[in-house]
């Protein structure tokens, strides 16, 4: 989660009463709020601090909802509602079809309600993956698996012909157990150092390239951990 461990949510909409509306709605939920009025600016600012969900109306000018979430999904997995007036089974099996996570028709007394509901239901969801993955000894990932009893790494069948170290282990799993989310160096910091505080956060560099290598000797194709440059690291 973010700053404060208050969930962030992401609303784009181009109308800006509804924007404004839904702000101070969900505010009152303890939630933290950022508010965009077209898909570029979301889109801009979700590649340097990925929200915990985003909200997305799919009516809305020069960029819509579904080439937005399209978009979203070249680089993050973060989850996405769907929030539009079209009151339409179409529509709603279209957004469905695209993989969007959820899909809220507004206009009706109960809108925000709803929202807010589905929001939270998502958030469960999420944290409920996640710790499962946390306690998992063994951890499959697409190509990718962690056995965390046995400190081992396969990547597409293959044992690393490296070992990772116990502090390179730490970093990868902590980026796989949320696959998409973007991860801080201070936030890999804490996990691989702990408490010792005489740690440069370019230490953290320096491992992921080594790390990369390792994997790259067995696929020279290897990209899956992707730099967001200013923020940090995610597991593509």
């Amino acid at each position: 989660m973010n700053s404060k461990n208050k969930p962030l949510i992401a609303l784009v909409d181009d109308d800006r009463n509804i924007l404004m509306s839904m702000e101070e709605l969900l505010k009152k939920e303890d939630f933290n709020i950022h508010t965009y009025s077209d898909g570029q600016s979301a889109l801009n600012s979700f590649f340097k601090h990925p929200p915990d969900i985003a909200v997305i109306d799919i009516k809305m000018p020069r960029m819509d909802g579904y080439e937005l979430f399209k978009k979203i999904r070249e680089k993050l997995t973060i989850p996405v509602i769907f929030l539009t007036s079209k009151d339409k089974e179409i529509d709603r099996l279209k957004g469905l079809m695209h993989g969007v996570d959820n899909y809220v028709t507004k206009g009706g007394n109960l809108t925000i309600q709803i929202l807010i509901e589905t929001i939270k239901n998502t958030l469960k969801t999420i944290q409920t993956i996640s710790e499962k993955n946390e306690k998992s000894k063994i951890i499959v990932h697409n190509e990718l698996r962690l056995d965390t009893e046995r400190q081992e790494c396969e990547w597409k069948d293959v044992l690393l012909h490296d070992p990772l170290t116990t502090t390179e282990f730490k970093i990868i799993h902590e980026l796989v157990v949320r696959p998409g989310i973007v991860k801080t160096r201070e936030r890999l910091m804490d996990i691989a150092y702990k408490d010792e505080i005489d740690v440069d956060d370019r230490t953290i560099d320096s491992h992921v390239k080594r790390i990369r290598k390792k994997f790259k000797k067995i696929d020279p194709e290897f990209n899956s951990i992707h730099t967001l440059y200013g923020s940090g690291y995610q597991w593509k």
